[in-house]
């Protein structure tokens, strides 16, 4: 089963009230809602799992694989725990509200769930001038509470410029919000927690204003913040230039470039891949395939060898095998 081909999923579009058309502009998704927000591209988290749309597996989802066909990802059968991760593009058409996510000690005790939520954002696009929010500036935890409280937003966040091509790693307890005008990817924990400290007062089509979480928030904000410095690595395979953005506890991401021919060892579990620009032939054990931007797929553990052949750029990420603490 999918012993020599990848696994080719089909994305899962979410409605968000800061969503916008640039899914369709940029990927050309035909997307349902006129405030697309997210396309969750490779998801078993049950708020959205995508669709295998090749092979014995067409019509079930990544999660009924994962559930079923734990060979795949290199596991044992009777391994229990969930898919560990998620990939998404979000298109901020507006400011997403200034959020915080837990760590895994956290959601487990807390939300009863099994992941917390450190992701990272490799930034697609940006509009000029676009930036995020990226931590705040309290040095205390009352010293948080009380700038929240007192809605002093200006003095408490902190707001970096982005542009396209950036690279940003967000752990848990991380106060943060994309910023209007960036379309990104997302690479995070299999999580869908999210306390919402700020949402600018905005109302939905019934004129409510959305939930906030602020008591939760200030209990896992990480204070004083802390800048997290990635070590960044950079090697040539054939014509792929292999960036490594970010290697820690719970997932390692690339950024290839591919401008030819490379042959690639599999020497991973299994890699998620996400096609971000151009064109590409894969071929494993003299099958071919062909991807294109808006392409991801997932190479299954049982491929041992294959080849990319054109001009692309992907997002490649799979687990990280790091033993931290919390």
């Amino acid at each position: 089963m999918y012993k020599n081909e990848p696994i080719f999923l089909q994305p899962v579009f979410q409605e968000r009230i800061w969503g916008g058309k640039k899914l369709r502009e940029e990927f050309n998704y035909d997307i349902p809602y006129e405030r697309t927000g997210e396309a969750w591209v490779i998801s078993a988290h049950p708020h959205g799992p995508s669709h295998i749309i090749n092979g014995p597996l067409a019509g079930r989802t990544l999660a009924d694989a994962w559930n079923e066909h734990k060979e795949l990802f290199n596991k044992p059968n009777d391994y229990q725990g969930e898919y560990p991760l998620l990939i998404k593009i979000l298109d901020a058409a507006d400011d997403l509200s200034v959020q915080v996510h837990p760590n895994d000690q956290f959601a487990r005790e807390v939300e009863g769930v099994p992941y917390g939520k450190t992701e990272c954002w490799y930034v697609l696009s940006a509009e000029e001038g676009a930036e995020l929010v990226l931590g705040h500036h309290a040095k205390t935890a009352e010293e948080l509470a009380q700038l929240i409280d007192q809605g002093e937003w200006e003095q408490l966040l902190r707001h970096v410029k982005v542009k396209g091509g950036d690279f940003v790693y967000v752990p848990s307890g991380t106060i943060h919000a994309i910023g209007k005008g960036i379309v990104i990817l997302e690479t995070q924990q299999s999580s869908d927690i999210t306390y919402r400290v700020y949402d600018y007062d905005r109302t939905d089509a019934s004129g409510q204003k959305r939930e906030l979480h602020l008591g939760r928030s200030k209990q896992v904000t990480t204070v004083p913040h802390k800048d997290v410095v990635v070590q960044q690595t950079e090697k040539v395979n054939g014509d792929l230039i292999d960036k490594k953005l970010v290697e820690e506890q719970y997932f390692t991401v690339h950024h290839w470039q591919l401008n030819g021919l490379a042959v690639c060892d599999m020497d991973k579990n299994f890699l998620q891949v996400s096609v971000i620009e151009g064109q590409a032939v894969l071929t494993s054990n003299e099958t071919s395939f062909t991807i294109e931007k808006g392409t991801h797929f997932i190479l299954p553990n049982g491929i041992q060898q294959y080849t990319l052949e054109g001009k692309a750029e992907l997002i490649v990420s799979h687990e990280s095998i790091i033993p931290k603490d919390e």
